[in-house]
């Protein structure tokens, strides 16, 4: 059994910052890729960053230069560094990860439950 916890959600004001944190937890073997994704009300789940086990990382275009993406591999955390934040931005942020529970099993996909993050004066 594996699970994803992330914490940091609230409301700020735009131009202000919030930072993000996931934690995963239970049979884990080890992790590929962990990333973020988010969904706005009455929008499809979308895409923010990810970061692979190798340092590789990837955002979406609305937020590259004001988003950072980081792993603690040695404590299975991924954080979000969200930075000028916008109201755009407001939405359910959620976390993922790519698992694997033993040496001789595939690697499967873990989401969190979300965490609000609203953006607004």
């Amino acid at each position: 059994q594996v699970q994803l916890v992330e914490s940091g959600g609230g409301l700020v004001q735009p131009g202000e910052s919030l930072r993000l944190s996931c934690a995963a937890s239970g049979t884990i073997f080890s992790i590929n890729a962990m990333g973020w994704y988010r969904q706005a009300p009455g929008e499809q789940r979308e895409l923010v960053a990810t970061a692979t086990n190798g340092g590789s990382t990837n955002y979406a275009d609305s937020v590259k230069g004001r988003f950072t993406i980081s792993r603690d591999n040695t404590k299975n955390m991924v954080y979000l560094q969200m930075n000028s934040l916008k109201p755009e931005d407001t939405a359910v942020y959620y976390c993922n990860a790519n698992i694997r529970s033993n040496f001789d099993t595939g690697y499967f996909d873990v989401w969190g439950q979300g965490t609000l993050v609203t953006v607004s004066s």
